[in-house]
């Protein structure tokens, strides 16, 4: 596995891929620890080309990062909803233009933030393409604008009262996200936020279902990703991997808390379409590959190839890109919760045009590559630690570097 073949081609580029693995472990050339734990899988035309873990998944209980380690995906859930949404959209049960309130009545008559002047009056409603491409204005918790500070307290409201043992829904959520005003007028710009769970709440109102059981009727179920949900079974806690802080000293401990009101217990009520998923590297693979696929996956039609194609294209017009502007979307487009690479010099990659995906907050990510049928995950479980780190990066560009060679 660590050896150089004579071509310089397949063990070559493996020992390159554990080496970067291992240092994000090791923290070698960094003050201190960079993660506890890394695994990366690298699927190229159906085949397995790379596999590894290092480190821990949990270092307090002694368990080594896996295969079958179950991790928080964080934003990594946003793929799978805008896929959600789409199956809809593609059987004719909603249309991307249509108004949100259409389907949750709380978003009628929503105000817009406008500094020195207060609540005013949105210039028009949101629609569901607003909140695919994130253009709606409806914030995070932040403490930077008055939306942001608004929604922050709905959050730690609703995480109080879930701690208390009151059972907080995804529709009551969502009606919290409402009360608070927008960031701006809805189209005007790209902005993160909750956009991603206002859509879980539309798949519930359109299925009549809970978001967690379209899923798994829809997606978990037929992609065979068992280990894939909302909430983490007592038996299967002993692979559920701790996330950690780093501290300004450089030191990882354990996180305490709810970052957006998640929460992994049975008795899980919210169902974050942003941010609530728990899977595995093969789980979400199997995610990806149909992806890549157009839709299919092992003989099964999941979603028609014109809805994926459809879903994997920058929509957003260069007024609204001037936002997307994070280091991890340079040279990046952005629709259906993706981003979608425009310019490989921008961005500093060897990947292909067109190429997708998106990241979570512990730094997971994935790429998917249509063109050449290619799909790189990369698990850690470190807060904050996004989707622009240097070992990703050069992950990528190694992964990248091998096709043509295996």
């Amino acid at each position: 596995m660590t050896g150089q073949d004579k071509e310089g081609g397949t063990s070559g580029y493996k020992a390159v891929m554990d080496r970067i693995l291992r240092e994000n472990v090791s923290g070698v050339g960094a003050e201190g620890q960079r993660v506890k734990g890394a695994s990366a899988l690298v699927l190229y035309r159906g085949r397995e080309i790379y596999f590894n873990a290092f480190g821990d998944a949990d270092a307090e209980r002694g368990i080594p990062m896996s295969r079958d380690t179950i991790i928080r995906l964080y934003s990594m859930t946003k793929p799978v909803t805008a896929a959600a949404v789409m199956l809809l959209a593609e059987r004719g049960m909603l249309d991307v233009w249509d108004p949100v309130s259409r389907y949750l009545p709380c978003f009628q008559g929503q105000k817009v933030w406008a500094e020195g002047r207060g609540e005013v009056s949105a210039d028009r409603e949101n629609t569901v393409y607003d909140l695919l491409n994130m253009t709606s204005g409806i914030t995070y918790p932040d403490e930077n604008t008055e939306p942001g500070r608004r929604m922050k307290a709905v959050v730690e409201g609703f995480v109080a009262r879930r701690e208390r043992g009151e059972r907080v829904d995804t529709q009551e959520f969502i009606r919290g996200i409402a009360s608070v005003p927008l960031c701006f007028q809805p189209g005007d710009r790209w902005m993160y936020g909750f956009s991603a769970d206002v859509l879980g709440g539309i798949v519930e109102v359109v299925s009549g279902m809970t978001f967690g059981e379209f899923l798994k009727k829809e997606f978990f179920e037929p992609l065979d990703m068992p280990d894939t949900g909302f909430f983490v079974p007592k038996e299967k806690l002993g692979r559920f991997a701790r996330h950690y802080d780093m501290t300004k000293d450089g030191v990882l401990v354990p996180h305490k808390g709810s970052h957006l009101g998640e929460y992994y217990g049975e008795d899980a009520a919210f169902e974050s379409g942003g941010a609530g998923l728990v899977s595995t590297l093969d789980d979400y693979s199997h995610f990806a590959m149909m992806m890549v696929r157009k839709g299919r996956w092992e003989g099964r039609h999941i979603l028609g190839r014109k809805t994926v194609e459809f879903m994997t294209q920058n929509r957003l017009t260069d007024f609204q890109r001037r936002t997307l502007n994070w280091d991890s979307t340079k040279g990046y487009g952005y629709g259906c919760l993706m981003r979608v690479l425009t310019d490989q010099g921008a961005a500093g990659t060897n990947a292909s045009l067109g190429e997708y995906g998106w990241d979570g907050w512990t730094g997971n990510y994935v790429t998917m590559d249509p063109s050449e049928e290619f799909v790189l995950l990369y698990f850690i479980q470190r807060c904050g630690a996004g989707g622009a780190s240097e070992a990703l990066r050069k992950l990528r560009m190694a992964a990248y570097g091998a096709l043509g060679r295996v």
